[in-house]
């Protein structure tokens, strides 16, 4: 069983009424849970600063008619094997697709492969999601 520790935090009262109305919007049920996340989340943070490995999502939204886009993007994804995990393809309509590639590696390579996406003729919009591979939390 995990050892839990409580300890105390002081903090202004309109800081704690923002927190709370905060932490009521997102549904947490309690202000350690909503802790506990904030400190989750800095912690994630340092890791991608400190070049760890890490996990996360590129999402594509690009126009698949634009000339030999579908070759380069699987040329830049077998370029970058060693970092994706798994690619899903969605048809949005006719003239749009959304691409999204899970990605586990140092963070300048998931970064790197997220930016030649973003550059490539025809992509409209690049979103990079990174998270922890949940080690050191």
């Amino acid at each position: 069983m995990v050892e839990v520790i409580r300890f105390g935090v002081s903090l202004e009262k309109d800081l704690l009424d923002a927190f709370d109305k905060c932490i009521k919007r997102r549904e947490y049920t309690n202000r350690s849970e909503a802790i506990r996340d904030l400190i989750r989340n800095e912690l994630v943070k340092e890791q991608w600063n400190e070049e760890k490995e890490i996990a996360g999502a590129i999402i594509l939204i690009y126009d698949h008619h634009k000339r030999d886009f579908v070759e380069k993007l699987m040329n830049i994804q077998h370029d970058f094997h060693k970092v994706i995990i798994s690619t899903q393809h969605v048809h949005l309509d006719h003239d749009n697709c959304l691409e999204i590639i899970a990605v586990k590696g140092k963070t300048q390579s998931v970064q790197k492969l997220a930016n030649i996406l973003a550059s490539v003729k025809g992509v409209k919009h690049t979103s990079l999601s990174m998270s922890s591979t949940g080690k050191g939390l």
